[in-house]
């Protein structure tokens, strides 16, 4: 929510959150398909995803309805990393934001 022109809303009854309410940056995921795991999905830059996946398969995976598209599921262990969830957060803002707000987020306005 502390990106630039972000909202919450639900979607298929878990929150996801949007950048000038369309274009969807992170789909929280919660036992997504009785899979038992806790976590989100997002779009990454190109590449990215076949490279986490290949490098740990534990925590990142080929989302169903969205990995065609590139994103990545990320799943959150207790002994999560949160700079790096913020990171992999920050990259998806930065590829479906208008160019605009990617650069007020890179000014830290």
């Amino acid at each position: 929510m502390s990106f630039p022109e972000v909202s919450e809303r639900l979607s298929h009854e878990m929150p996801t959150w949007f950048v000038r309410e369309k274009r969807v940056v992170a789909y929280f995921v919660a036992d997504h398909h009785d899979d038992g795991y806790l976590g989100f999905m997002c779009p990454a830059p190109d590449g990215v995803q076949a490279e986490l996946i290949e490098a740990e398969p534990d925590r990142f995976y080929r989302p169903p309805y969205f990995g065609h598209r590139g994103w990545i599921g990320v799943h959150l262990a207790e002994d999560c990393d949160w700079d790096e969830v913020r990171e992999i957060l920050l990259d998806a803002y930065r590829k479906v934001a208008p160019k605009v707000l990617a650069a007020q987020l890179e000014a830290g306005k």
